[in-house]
């Protein structure tokens, strides 16, 4: 069955965006390997990664509210959507700095080759990242509540259209969560 032109144009948008945050995640990810290479001799490797991860989580942001986003979520205060970017991309930080950590575990050339390691851990984050940023971050619109934040957060509701949890909730036969 062909897909409508709604369909069509929201698939276009995704992968233009998820295209724009691979090239921002790749310039984070020199952002990481020059911080770990240049802080590492100074503050040690595992201190390194932390630091570098965070100043390049935070270019990342920057560069993808002003560009890869740049048509949503840009109604919010800079620094709380600066929270939530760090806080919803905690998942891929798991991801990357563990597959980084295990991979200097497994075998000492990650040691000595750190940037094989960071490209890996990069990678390994990208997909969470990007779908956490999209759903959580860089939204059409901004949650009326804490409430309607956290059902997002856990997927109850769909991020633009909030109504789809009365709709849902009536159609399985469930009272919805009324709102204040």
């Amino acid at each position: 069955m062909p897909s409508s032109p709604a369909v069509s144009a929201s698939r276009t948008k995704t992968l233009g965006r998820f295209i724009r945050f691979g090239i921002v995640g790749t310039a984070g990810l020199l952002w990481d390997i020059s911080i770990v290479y240049a802080l590492t001799p100074v503050i040690g490797l595992i201190a390194a990664t932390l630091v570098a991860y965070l100043v390049a989580a935070t270019m990342n942001w920057i560069t993808n509210r002003l560009w890869t986003f740049r048509d949503a979520g840009n109604s919010e205060h800079p620094v709380l959507q600066w929270l939530r970017f760090l806080s919803a991309n905690s998942l891929g930080f798991l991801l990357n700095r563990g597959t980084v950590y295990l991979l200097f575990w497994l075998n000492p050339i990650f040691i000595e080759h750190k940037f094989l390691a960071l490209a890996a851990g990069s990678l390994a984050g990208l997909f969470a990242n990007f779908n956490l940023s999209q759903k959580l971050v860089f939204r059409e619109r901004a949650p009326d509540s804490l409430l309607e934040l956290a059902e997002i957060s856990t997927g109850m509701i769909d991020p633009e259209c909030p109504e789809s949890a009365v709709a849902t909730a009536n159609k399985e036969g469930v009272a919805p969560v009324s709102r204040p």
